[in-house]
């Protein structure tokens, strides 16, 4: 978009000293509409923008000449420049549901990745006091858009320190790690997630979906790490029943 936008304004830069002045060589002294370059330039802008007033007409072959590449390179111009506008005010307006904003939340709640069992935990939030009151931040590259209008959504894998950053990931209270199965072993995705996230905040209380709860690498994590494992995460949902987080938190 910046590309563009340069290759628009060097173009009208170039047609705004050229055109006007093959104008005035040509026209002044022969067109009695053109008595000074001041006539040329008001002749340039009306053209390039196809207005037309008509108070001003070339009436020399090279002066036509010059009015059709005004005229062309103003269309091309100026209805790229409404284009790149328009698309700047919609990413601007926009940023909440495209994942582009930065979050200002404090002690909410961050979900790494947007899977089946992260939309499974949110149906359940509401059922724990200590999660029910906080702003939830989604963090994926697994959607295009806000999945949920009600919470925050950021764009982006989240090992990514940029991603982390605009979640306001440093403030939040606590963080749930799901596994991406697009990886040929999720758990070792998992686990570097949340060593990346554990510098970032060492205080939050993690939890991680884990295939192999067992893996010694664990360890090397610190504390207040909670694991989930994805097997019991699948039984509650083909059981058709509600993520269970009694153990973790009281249910109301």
């Amino acid at each position: 978009m910046i590309k563009q936008l340069r290759l628009v304004i060097l173009l009208l830069a170039v047609t705004l000293v050229a055109t006007p002045w093959i104008f005035w060589v040509n026209e002044n002294g022969v067109n009695p509409s053109v008595r000074t370059f001041d006539d040329a330039l008001w002749w340039w802008f009306v053209s390039s923008t196809t207005v037309g007033y008509g108070d001003i007409a070339p009436v020399t072959i090279t002066g036509r000449i010059a009015g059709v590449f005004t005229i062309l390179i103003g269309i091309y111009c100026y209805t790229n420049f409404i284009t790149i506008t328009g698309q700047s005010l919609h990413g601007i307006t926009n940023r909440r549901q495209l994942g582009t904003a930065q979050v200002k939340a404090r002690g909410h709640i961050v979900i790494c990745d947007y899977t089946a069992f992260a939309d499974e935990l949110l149906q359940v939030l509401d059922r724990h006091p200590a999660l029910r009151e906080r702003e939830v931040v989604i963090v994926t590259d697994l959607v295009q858009v806000q999945p949920y209008p009600q919470h925050h959504f950021v764009r982006g894998v989240p090992i990514s320190p940029a991603a982390l950053q605009l979640a306001n990931l440093a403030e939040a209270a606590f963080i749930f790690v799901f596994a991406n199965i697009r990886f040929q072993d999720p758990d070792l995705k998992t686990l570097h997630t949340v060593s990346r996230i554990r510098k970032i905040n060492p205080r939050a209380r993690i939890f991680i979906e884990l295939a192999h709860p067992e893996s010694e690498l664990l360890s090397h994590l610190g504390d207040n790490i909670t694991v989930i494992s994805s097997r019991d995460l699948l039984t509650s949902v083909l059981k058709n029943e509600a993520l269970d987080l009694s153990s973790y938190f009281p249910v109301v």
